[in-house]
């Protein structure tokens, strides 16, 4: 992700300092300066209030053990029109072979994003068993 933000930092969070450990050595293979990691908890992600444009969460929302309390922590990083980009199984589809509490559906994550200030804005629709929603923050929680 950093080669698309070469002017801007990339803050990659995550809360097994195992993992923070691979992307640092991954880092310093692509010199790719503008990484910066932050060991989080399970409810707060340890980014700097209002200072992030964009958080892309890839098939990781669904395991979060507190996702009210973390997506509070991730609006609070937001910029005003901050935007967080949601990739979920899809779980209008019975036939996607990923277990049900593995997938989400577009009303599920609309109605608890919501609840934390982020509005849908755009489902796009190029993935074949994953939602690609993008919400925006609409309000300050």
């Amino acid at each position: 992700m950093s080669k698309f933000v070469p002017e801007g930092r990339v803050y990659a969070v995550d809360i097994q300092p195992q993992m923070l450990a691979i992307i640092e050595g991954r880092k310093k293979s692509y010199k790719a300066d503008n990484v910066i990691t932050i060991l989080g908890e399970e409810a707060d992600t340890k980014l700097p209030e209002n200072s992030v444009d964009a958080v892309l969460l890839v098939d990781a929302y669904h395991e979060f053990s507190f996702p009210y309390e973390m997506m509070q922590s991730i609006v609070k990083s937001l910029r005003p029109g901050g935007r967080v980009i949601l990739i979920e199984y899809m779980g209008e589809d019975p036939e996607i072979p990923i277990k049900k509490v593995h997938k989400m559906t577009v009303a599920q994550a609309r109605k608890e994003l919501s609840a934390v200030g982020l509005e849908l804005k755009e489902n796009r629709k190029f993935l074949p068993e994953q939602h690609f929603m993008i919400f925006e923050k609409t309000q300050q929680k």
